[in-house]
């Protein structure tokens, strides 16, 4: 059974930091791409970063310089540190495998940050 479990969101003030977490089981984490999405209320979903190797990462702009997105392939799992952390940045956040043609997606965590 496939799963993809996040973990570590929560409520931060305003520059705080979180590191969010994506386990993933019941497929070859090594194989897939892994990414990180938000969704706000009343918005799309987004995308955040994405990583395929330690080497080959991206990142939407409005996160670049403050989010990093990195990967463990020996714990099957995704991170993403979130630093300078701002109200626009609440949303809950999904990871995503995707190998083509199969995507992956995870429940979500809720990030809130507001003082």
């Amino acid at each position: 059974q496939v799963q993809l479990v996040e973990s570590g969101g929560g409520l931060v003030q305003p520059g705080g930091s979180l590191r969010l977490s994506c386990e993933g089981s019941g497929f070859t984490f090594s194989n897939y791409i892994m990414s990180w999405y938000r969704q706000a209320p009343g918005k799309e979903r987004e995308l955040v970063a994405v990583i395929a190797s330690q080497e080959h990462t991206n990142y939407a702009d409005s996160v670049t310089g403050r989010f990093t997105i990195s990967r463990d392939n020996t714990k099957n799992t995704v991170y993403l540190q979130m630093n300078k952390l701002k109200p626009d940045d609440t949303a809950v956040y999904y990871c995503k495998a995707f190998w083509f043609p199969t995507t992956y997606w995870g429940q979500g965590t809720q990030v809130t940050v507001s003082s």
